[in-house]
């Protein structure tokens, strides 16, 4: 019996997430206002109410679930003189495995005379075979002031994942009135977790973040900071100050511990003021 010609299969073609976002503040009076809201796509702003009067505090979300390859994200922020903004991630982001292109995230991030801002992502969970193509550009002008971090966790320990292998590409730029002042690069290709447990790259830990504060008055938090991260358990970490500039790198076995670190470490940078809500679950 012929029941005919068998239909072809096509393969569906992935679908590839893309998002944008654009937000500014000024500074009204004693307080920080939002000025301009531009969300597409994945990308999304909530403002909640803030814990400290002084400052506006936003919270970014990708409702795409997470990040798998193809994706695109492009996020600008702008303070105007004067404003002072804490800006945090909803939750941490996911870069999933992929067979095909890099998962690429632009963000930029400029801070005009006077303002202040707060980077506080929280921590980019990295699977087993993804691939990230990941770049901060920071643009400070005059006196203002930045406080950021970025954490990468290389699977979930408590899951008991490991990232044997998989291309990681992650850039920081910052520009001081247009002038290079501050670059950190990392390339992880291939074989990522015999990589990691190198001495000179991670010495076998799971978990790694670069925290940078930049200002006039940043080097006279390097002794605070510094204390903090020597007297974390089990965490290793060294701080430099240079050219209004302090970096930071911390290593850890896990996520907790870095976390519990961090939250520690931003306390002296940010003068003791409240972590926005989405870090205190």
């Amino acid at each position: 019996m012929n029941f005919g010609t068998p239909l072809t299969t096509r393969e569906t073609p992935a679908q590839r997430a893309q998002g944008e976002l654009i937000l500014g503040f000024k500074r009204l009076g004693a307080v920080t206002k939002i000025d301009t809201l531009f969300q597409q796509g994945a990308l999304k702003a909530r403002l909640p109410r803030p814990q400290d009067s002084t400052l506006c505090e936003a919270v970014t979300l990708n409702i795409s679930g997470g990040v798998a390859g193809g994706d695109a994200l492009d996020t600008t922020v702008t303070l105007a003189p004067g404003a002072q903004v804490a800006l945090a991630s909803q939750a941490a982001e996911r870069i999933y495995r992929t067979p095909g292109p890099a998962a690429r995230i632009r963000t930029r991030l400029i801070v005009q005379d006077g303002a202040r801002l707060d980077y506080l992502p929280q921590e980019t969970i990295l699977f087993d075979r993804c691939a990230l193509d990941r770049a901060l550009n920071i643009d400070l002008q005059g006196d203002a002031e930045f406080v950021g971090v970025e954490t990468l966790l290389f699977g979930r320990q408590a899951m008991g994942e490991i990232v044997e292998s998989g291309s990681l590409r992650d850039q920081i730029r910052l520009r001081h009135d247009g002038r290079l002042v501050f670059q950190d690069m990392t390339r992880l290709e291939g074989q990522i977790a015999a990589q990691l447990r190198r001495r000179a790259v991670a010495n076998g830990a799971n978990a790694v973040a670069g925290l940078i504060i930049a200002g006039p008055r940043a080097a006279q938090k390097l002794d605070a900071l510094r204390s903090v991260l020597n007297a974390a358990p089990g965490i290793v970490a060294g701080a430099s100050a240079f050219d209004n500039v302090i970096f930071a790198r911390l290593l850890a076995p896990d996520g907790a511990s870095l976390r519990q670190c961090l939250i520690s470490a931003l306390e002296v940078c940010r003068e003791r003021r409240k972590l926005p809500r989405v870090w205190q679950g």
